[in-house]
């Protein structure tokens, strides 16, 4: 069984200084800690967990990139075999945005594009993504954002998920959309989505799995079997820690597959 973490990043100085990485680190008990680790390091992390393959994130927010497509490419080209990219753009220049992603996003190094609505403080429905949706429609790759509340001190309202992805579902019925933080406390609205539409997935990054909410785990053992993936966030928390209580899940053989590997290696193509 080969586990994909569909939610990891090698972080800059630029990111781990952020002014909103101090009560993230707080949230997972490491305050004080910058955390930037190298490629040695995060392979060596996901080979205790036993992870295979892990997405690595760029991130870009109003003030720049925290983690470039560049930075992202020369982490994948030190091990390119263990990782796949997902690229960001800055959203305040769509046309530009457009272009960038192009570039970058081929299916095979680059498999998808993440932006994190907290951090632009803008909701997933506001016009600004929508020809970020169209270009990732265009290559035939899933759109990635971020769920539920914010560790960070940031509004956690565009995490939520009616209206704003119901309307960007709806608009754009063949984008697949991958959501991450498994999105406390609007687990409902999870279930309602993906109930509702087929190109609707959820990843389990930022959790260990111990500390999944109830109702999401009677979601992956019923329709979410085929739409929820495993994710970290690291290096904010490490493969075993979010490992912890897998097998406390109580997912059969087929689901379990699904969610280590499964589901990921389906919807990114890799």
């Amino acid at each position: 069984m080969e586990t994909v973490d569909a939610w990891a990043q090698i972080t800059t100085e630029r990111m781990a200084n952020a002014p909103w990485m101090e009560p993230l680190l707080r949230w997972t008990g490491r305050a004080g800690q910058v955390l930037v680790p190298t490629v040695k390091e995060t392979l060596a992390a996901m080979d205790v967990a036993g992870v295979k393959m892990a997405l690595l994130s760029a991130w870009y927010g109003p003030e720049g990139p925290l983690i470039s497509n560049e930075e992202v490419a020369r982490q994948i080209r030190e091990a390119p075999d263990r990782f796949r990219g997902l690229a960001s753009v800055d959203l305040s220049n769509p046309m530009q945005a457009v272009r960038e992603l192009r570039k970058w996003v081929d299916g095979q190094t680059f498999v998808g594009v993440r932006l994190l609505p907290w951090l632009w403080n803008l909701p997933p429905n506001d016009r600004l993504y929508y020809p970020v949706y169209a270009a990732c429609v265009d290559a035939g790759v899933p759109f990635c954002t971020q769920i539920g509340h914010t560790g960070p001190l940031c509004r956690s309202e565009p995490g939520r998920l009616i209206p704003y992805l119901d309307d960007v579902l709806l608009d754009f019925p063949e984008l697949k959309i991958v959501a991450g933080h498994v999105g406390f406390p609007w687990i409902d609205e999870v279930v309602s989505l993906a109930l509702k539409y087929p190109n609707f997935y959820v990843d389990t990054s930022a959790y260990a799995l111990h500390r999944l909410p109830k109702g999401f785990v009677s979601f992956m053992k019923g329709p979410g079997a085929r739409r929820v993936m495993f994710g970290t966030n690291w290096p904010m928390l490490s493969p075993t820690a979010c490992l912890k209580g897998l097998d406390e899940l109580g997912l059969d053989a087929q689901t379990r597959k699904a969610f280590l590997g499964g589901n990921a290696r389906r919807v990114y193509g890799l």
